[in-house]
Order: structure tokens, then sequence, then C-alpha cells
């Protein structure tokens, strides 16, 4: 058995709820109100069963019964997103209304490109044939030019078999749905039933949901549990993608949208870890050519209403390089909201007046989670217009994204999309194949952009060792600093550097060097370091006090090169030795050690023939190093 959603679209009194009830056997008219008026106010729904006419199976139908008055435009809106197809009622005797155009162009602009044409009402008209031939003209042009224009008349049961058959044959040709592994129920409907607790109605999208999974409410980011689940009057334990879904909720009551402890039409419900609300979208917006030119436009910083799913947010449009959209028109803009809202890319939307009277365009999300301060970036500007061209291809979008970006965190990368985790990693590793991206950690980077960095930070270096001759190489922490202002995350940091490593820049204790680099001293310190080395030399064992080695800034800088490049040793402010003096000194205590097995500070003083000075200092450094251990008065090698 297959599922289905069917939508019911068409001007007021035109006969879709009898029509609905005939076919379902189900009055979608539920409230007092739309009995009292004759019309559908809020969406009716009704389970329809028809054959596969392919044989052997059963297709079960979720019908919604969307409002066909100009005032409920907004509910007629909130039942079409997610339909597989339509059925648009058109009344015979009264024909192409206004209101059926409008229900044209929203399913137009929501995606909606399946459908059959319930011609109602057929038996008052005489030349029926001549009706259908109009409507049939009524939708060249459309998507649905060409669809089955099928005559009836409802409450005599006529032409409702051959209806039936039409609308089996169409979703036959529904493809299976793919499954993002992301669940999303926008809520048409919620109310309290006594003894229940809270429960919300819409239509599933992305996924499943199942009794005790722990959802989220999103704009108001709710946590809640389900408690119970639905589908088509049925308690089940999961709900698919596809399905009219009845949900209970925990410890959440009913109230407006977007309020924390309530939950309310225009909600979200969905799984947790799949993003946030945020305020601002960049979309492309398109306007049908079937209005009258100048009839409508829509302008650049205009208020507009924006109905997506079953929420309606009041929203300003920015034009990107456009002052006004006309019709058939398309222009990439972003819409800045009153309130949070909870968007994916590839979501469709409508946009309509502020006195809520006339629908002005459609359009398609690019960027749930776009930036007000980047409207006019030009890199941002680029990339709109990139997404708008790679609506529906994954890898395009990837790659515009790292044109824009640089680096993309592939943890969370496009979760608010309708395509899964699998689609978007393989979108990554399709660009790594191509030579377009790396994989750097847990990153994706554009490789140009990624060759770039890995240039600058050697580049950062090279120029300190020009700068500074005389240096071992680059301070590790200076070099930290400069290698995190080259990347958007400093998580990236260390990316950088196993990328330096492999091309020949290494960390030499606390420095970060080329390979190719020798430290040497520039000409006015030459004079100076040659003394030094010479002073040092001369006593290895014994050398000079700080005081004789250093006697103006030339000796300071020398003696700092010395130090850093390994040639003498500081051992306390007043105890420096040259390297080679050092390691004689560690061989005559070693020894001294090996055939004693301890010895005093005076009985070592002895065996090296050096002073307290050096000494001293040097068994703290040989104690921290591990080679010797101190016992009172005494010192012994360390055992192992």
């Amino acid at each position: 058995m297959r599922d289905f959603i069917l939508g019911t679209a068409g001007h007021i009194d035109h006969g879709k709820s009898t029509l609905v009830e005939r076919l379902t056997g189900t009055d979608p008219d539920r409230l007092p109100e739309e009995k009292a008026r004759g019309m559908t106010i809020e969406l009716g729904f009704a389970r329809l069963e028809l054959e596969d006419p392919a044989g052997g199976g059963v297709f079960e139908v979720g019908v919604v019964d969307v409002p066909g008055h100009a005032d409920f435009v907004k509910n007629m809106v909130a039942g079409v997103g997610r339909l597989d197809a339509v059925l648009l009622v058109v009344a015979a005797d009264d024909g192409w209304m206004p209101q059926t155009e409008e229900h044209v162009q929203i399913l137009e602009y929501l995606g909606v490109r399946r459908g059959v044409v319930a011609l109602t009402k057929a038996d008052l008209v005489e030349d029926i044939g001549r009706v259908v031939e109009e409507v049939g003209g009524r939708l060249e042009g459309t998507v649905f030019a060409g669809v089955r224009v099928v005559p009836v008349a409802a409450p005599r049961g006529e032409g409702l078999g051959e209806l039936r058959r039409a609308l089996a044959e169409v979703l036959a040709a529904v493809p299976e749905r793919g499954e993002s592994g992301k669940p999303r129920l926008p809520v048409d409907r919620v109310f309290s039933p006594v003894g229940i607790g809270t429960v919300v109605t819409g239509t599933l999208g992305g996924g499943e949901l199942g009794r005790g999974d722990e959802v989220v409410v999103q704009p108001s980011g709710e946590v809640v549990h389900v408690r119970g689940l639905q589908r088509h009057y049925r308690a089940v334990e999961r709900v698919g993608s596809g399905s009219r879904v009845a949900v209970q909720l925990s410890d959440v009551g009913v109230g407006e949208r977007g309020v924390r402890g309530v939950v309310g039409r225009g909600d979200t419900v969905t799984l947790l870890g799949l993003g946030e609300a945020h305020d601002t979208v960049d979309a492309v917006l398109v306007m049908t050519a079937r209005v009258e030119a100048g009839e409508r436009r829509l302008r650049h910083g205009q208020r507009v209403v924006w109905h997506h799913g079953s929420a309606e947010v009041e929203a300003q449009v920015l034009l990107q390089g456009e002052r006004e959209l006309v019709a058939g028109g398309r222009v990439v803009a972003q819409l800045r909201f009153e309130e949070r809202v909870y968007a994916f890319s590839g979501d469709r939307f409508v946009v309509r007046d502020m006195a809520r009277q006339r629908t002005l365009a459609g359009g398609v999300v690019l960027d749930p989670d776009a930036e007000r301060a980047r409207f006019r970036d030009a890199r941002y500007q680029v990339c709109r217009a990139a997404l708008g061209e790679a609506l529906e291809d994954v890898e395009r979008v990837v790659a515009a994204l790292l044109e824009r970006d640089g680096a993309l965190e592939r943890k969370g990368l496009l979760v608010k999309s309708r395509w899964s985790a699998e689609e978007i990693a393989g979108a990554g590793m399709a660009l790594v194949a191509k030579g377009v991206a790396e994989v750097v950690g847990g990153w994706l980077v554009g490789s140009g952009w990624w060759r770039e960095r890995v240039g600058a930070a050697g580049e950062m270096v090279r120029a300190w060792h020009r700068g500074h001759p005389e240096r071992v190489g680059m301070d590790a922490a200076e070099f930290q600093r400069g290698v995190v202002a080259l990347v958007p995350d400093e998580r990236l940091a260390g990316g950088l550097v196993a990328a330096l490593a492999a091309v020949g820049f290494i960390r030499s204790g606390r420095y970060v060097r080329h390979v190719a680099h020798r430290p040497e001293l520039p000409g006015p310190l030459v004079g100076a370091g040659r003394r030094l080395r010479a002073l040092l030399a001369l006593h290895p064992v014994e050398p000079p006090g700080p005081g004789e080695l250093v006697r103006d800034a030339a000796d300071r800088q020398a003696l700092q090169f010395l130090v850093e490049t390994g040639e003498a040793v500081v051992l306390d402010p007043k105890a420096v030795i040259s390297a080679e003096g050092l390691a004689v000194l560690t061989r005559r205590i070693e020894g001294h050690l090996r055939e004693r097995g301890r010895a005093t500070v005076a009985e070592l003083r002895d065996a090296t023939g050096t002073t307290r000075r050096i000494l001293i200092p040097l068994l703290e450094r040989l104690d921290r190093e591990g080679v010797t251990v101190r016992e009172g008065d005494w010192r012994r090698l360390r055992e192992g």
C-alpha cells in the first residue's frame, strides 16, 4: 500500500467539500462556523482508497480540503505545502474564477506539478464539452497544461468512477519518496481533548516519527516527547514521510506560535540536532507571467506576509540588484522577519501583501541562516546567484558554499536542507575526487583556498627568517596566533600546521622554522659572537659569569643567539655554559656516580673540576631531566 497526499483547490462554492465527501464518505467541514456559512474555513481532512491502475495494490490517500474563499488563502497555502497531486475543482456553471487563478498560481509557486481537474456541477451545463475546452485553455502555460478534465455531478454520483481512475493514474506516476532522515511536521491544527493532552496535526515530510521520540518544537526550541501517534485515525507506533498524522505531545500546552511551553499553529515539530530557527533567509523570488503587466509588483524594501508551511510571518524583502520584481520576473532576495522562522534550503513559500489580499510571488529558500550584514558583500551575492541556479544539485550547492566560505565544517553541513547526511557527504567526496576540495580533519576546504592559506602561513615564517636571521625560528605562540588569523575557525589551525610540515616547516623546541633555515649572526653582532664563543671555549667547565660575558646590547643579542641555537645553555641567571662544556660535565658526573653509587655536591665538585656556581644549577637540571636523583645531601643516578 502506497501513501499519498492529495489536496483540493478552487473557488468558493465550486463544490470541493461536497466532492470530497462523496469520494471519501467523510465531510471535511468540521467547524460549526463552516456548517453555518457553507464554506471551508480551516483545513479539512479525509481518507480515500484508490485502486492501483497497475493492479494488485491499493493507494491510501490523505485528502486535504483547503479553503476557497479569499479570506482564507493562508489556510490554503498550509494545505498545499506537501502535496503529491492536486484535485482542482471548477464549477461548470461558473467557469474559471479569480480565486481559481490565484490557487493555480500558488500551486505552481509551491511546486505542485501533478493534478486532475474535476469539473463539478456538470449536470447544470448543456454544452459540457465547451466548458472542458475552456478550462483546458486556461491551464495552458502552466505546469497543469494537458491534465485530465473530468466532468462530475457529485450529488448524483456521476463521473466519480472516472475521476477516481484519473486520480489513481496521476498518483501512480508519483516517484517513490526519498527520506532524508530529517522529519518535519508543520503544525496546521492544535487542540487539547479532555484526558488526552495536547495533540497537533500536519503532513509529515522528510523522515519518520515514532512513539517515545524526543522532539523539539520550532521556532521556540521547546523539547517534548511523542506520547502517541495516529495515522488516518488509527494508532500507530511509527509514521513515515508523506502521511497525515496526529501527534500527542507531552508536557506542552496549547498557545501561540513560537512561545516556550506551548505549541501553536505555524510551529514545526522536528528532531533535535536539525538546526535552529533564524530571523533571516536568502531566497529566489519569482512572479508568474499570468498577471497583467503592472498589476502586481514587489518593490525592494517592501513589507510582506510570508507563508511557509502553516506559518504566517511578516517580513521585509530586499532585492539583490533590482528595484522591483514584476510579472514574469525572477530575482535573488533576502527576507528579514519580525520573528524567527524554521526553514530548510529548498523549501518553497508564498509572499502576500500586508493586507493579505493578494499573492505577490513565490519563492525557494537558498540559505535558511542568512546574515543581514552580508547582504551587499560581493562574495555572498555571487554565492546567492550560484545557489539560485543549483537548487536541486547538492554537489553544486556545496561547491558554491565552499567558494564563498573557503572551509565548511562537515558536521552539520547543510543540516537544514532536504538532503540526507549521506547525500551531503557524498557531494563533498565528489568534489574531493575532482580536486575541487580537500578534507582537513572535520572540515571540507576548497583546494585553492587551502593552498593560499598554507602559502600565507609559510610566508609568515619565511618573513620572520628574513627579519630575524639570527633567530632559530618564529616563536611558536606567535606563530599559532598568526595561523589562527588565517582561518575562519581556530580548530582548522592544526590542519594548517600539518600541511606546513609536508612542505618543509618544522617545530624545533619552542620555535617554528623552515628546515633549510640556518641561523646566522647579522654583521653588527659577528664580533660579539666571536668574543663570547672564545670566552666560553677557554674555560669550558668553569666559564666566566654573565657580568664578564655581557658588556653591552650587542653582547646580549649575541648571547641570546648562542642560547637559541644551542651553542650555549643558561643554567640560571648566574651560570651560562657552552653546550660542549655542559656535555663534558654531564659525562663526568655520570661516570663518577656509576663508579661510586652516590656522591655529595662537594665530591662531585672535586670530580668534575668546576665550581658550585655551575655545579648546583647543573645538578638541579639533571634532576629535572631524570638523569639524577637527590636523596638528602647525596646524588645517585636514576635507575632504569
